[in-house]
């Protein structure tokens, strides 16, 4: 009797498996370097020129990358694979920016609920770290700060879902979301003292998630983008009167 032969797997495709298993979980992000090439192979107790193979294939499919000077790098393939074409997008048409927050309010809302649902105590410091820097943000008054710290915090509950989807899609939009947060920040701040409103609202989405209620997780993510998009389309409203305002007070013939 015939037996199949056993299908074992080369070395470097096993090495590639476990790389890739660290960028998709977010260990090793885009403009991270690897540890150097013996560190690494004595890390996954294989050979030098087995792991040099993996790495050429992950090269050779754009996830990593060798720079001037040495060392190798985590590529952001991922992320601008998606971004790119859009960033460009956002910035020509304003009126897709409504289009962007209620993709974020679907998007964002399941991953708070798989958030609350599946984040271990490891997620749960790194959030409380992240609320302590957006509070420091809001404290201090800096909007760029505010727009980083936001943006840290929602990519960290998007990672707390372990749905690898849900980080690398979100992680795919942070060039342009990082934009588009801070253009929000400064849109709010120009209508109002919101301020302490944010800061509320991205509490309660961290309290929600804290004390495992996927509900109130979506609830108050749901609740902090409408609050945005509803604040932004007033000040939008109001700087077209300003607009028309300004264009009437110059046709007088003033002194």
């Amino acid at each position: 009797m015939a037996y199949p032969k056993l299908n074992i797997p080369k070395l470097s495709d096993v090495i590639v498996e476990q790389l890739e298993k660290r960028i998709l979980d977010g260990v090793l992000k885009p403009g991270d370097r690897l540890p150097p090439e013996r560190q690494l192979a004595e890390e996954f107790g294989v050979s030098r020129p087995s792991l040099r193979e993996a790495i050429q294939q992950l090269a050779s499919r754009g996830l990593l990358s060798s720079r001037q000077g040495g060392g190798t790098w985590v590529t952001d393939r991922l992320e601008t694979a998606f971004s790119d074409p859009w960033e460009k997008l956002l910035n020509q048409h304003q009126d897709l920016h409504g289009d962007l927050l209620e993709f974020r309010r679907v998007l964002e809302g399941a991953a708070a609920r798989g958030a609350a649902t599946r984040a271990t105590p490891a997620d749960l410091l790194r959030l409380e770290h992240c609320v302590d820097q957006l509070q420091n943000a809001y404290d201090g008054g800096d909007l760029v700060q505010q727009a980083q710290a936001d943006v840290r915090f929602h990519q960290a509950v998007a990672e707390a879902s372990h749905n690898v989807l849900f980080a690398h899609l979100s992680g795919s939009l942070l060039a342009m979301l990082h934009r588009h947060v801070k253009d929000n920040i400064a849109d709010l701040f120009a209508v109002g003292e919101v301020a302490e409103e944010l800061r509320a609202q991205h509490l309660a989405i961290w309290e929600a998630i804290r004390d495992k209620q996927p509900d109130a997780a979506q609830q108050a993510v749901e609740t902090h983008l409408d609050f945005v998009a509803t604040t932004l389309r007033t000040q939008q409203r109001q700087a077209e009167r300003d607009a028309k305002a300004r264009l009437r007070l110059e046709q007088l013939d003033l002194p």
